[in-house]
């Protein structure tokens, strides 16, 4: 269980008063993530996933992070929608920590892919980036730009079925050539264990995403580039360096054209 900070009674009725959570019912340590201490507050107004962050978050991130979720959220894309304190911030402290409140999301995290959920995967991706693009009347850049996500991981997108309810973790939200954010989502989520892209789901993803944004041919010639350097750092970051060159070679070498287009 993923509850590093235990918190006092006083604790859960400081938290409840800040946030207008009120009749709390109970409140339960979930197993969520392994760097945080997250509960479950129940109460008249709904179920809550409050969070104890033990890592030295800052509030500015945490208030970009809010910014960008209730932008999301009201834009239609599944994710929480942040909870604020009745005096409007995004976090308070307690028990020596910062806290933070979104509303519950239904849905598990997956641990398996398949072609639904990657295509479902893509239509969300395709969602944020549209979503946070800011308007230009410039002539885009070759690649386009704009703020992306930075971690589809398996742990930061629920599944109802096979379909996403929600995702979760925008605090490392930066801006990135968008392209490059559909790579790492194809080496986290069609990556078999071979080390190869299966095709389908590869494909999957960047149909869903199409769906909303279509990929500019430049995007598309540019793509088995960024899978390349994606699985590279994938393998680097896990010290599998024996194994880094094969796999990054048969990965490039499984987003064929045909994938893309």
């Amino acid at each position: 269980m993923s509850v590093f900070t235990e918190l006092s009674d006083g604790d859960r009725i400081s938290i409840a008063a800040a946030y207008d959570l009120r009749s709390l019912s109970s409140v339960i340590g979930i197993a969520n993530g392994d760097t945080e201490t997250t509960y479950l507050f129940r109460s008249s107004d709904g179920e809550f996933i409050v969070t104890l962050f033990e890592n030295g978050a800052e509030s500015l991130d945490l208030e970009q992070a809010f910014e960008t979720m209730d932008n999301l959220y009201d834009n239609g894309v599944p994710c929480p929608k942040p909870r604020r304190t009745v005096d409007g911030q995004a976090t308070m402290r307690a028990a020596d920590r910062l806290v933070a409140v979104v509303s519950f999301l239904p849905g598990s995290p997956a641990k398996d892919a398949n072609v639904q959920k990657c295509e479902s995967l893509g239509r969300v991706i395709g969602q944020i980036h549209t979503t946070l693009s800011p308007k230009s009347k410039h002539r885009p850049l070759r690649l386009p730009t704009g703020p992306v996500h930075g971690a589809f991981d398996h742990d930061n997108v629920f599944f109802l079925n096979d379909t996403v309810c929600g995702v979760i973790n925008f605090r490392l939200r930066h801006n990135d050539v968008l392209v490059a954010e559909i790579a790492d989502a194809i080496v986290e989520w069609a990556m078999i264990p071979s080390g190869i892209i299966a095709p389908e789901l590869a494909r999957a993803i960047l149909c869903g995403y199409q769906t909303v944004r279509a990929l500019t041919d430049a995007e598309k010639d540019a793509l088995s580039g960024y899978v390349l350097a994606s699985i590279a750092r994938y393998y680097a970051g896990r010290g599998q360096n024996d194994q880094l060159l094969e796999s990054v070679l048969s990965a490039y070498g499984s987003i064929t054209a045909d994938v893309t287009r």
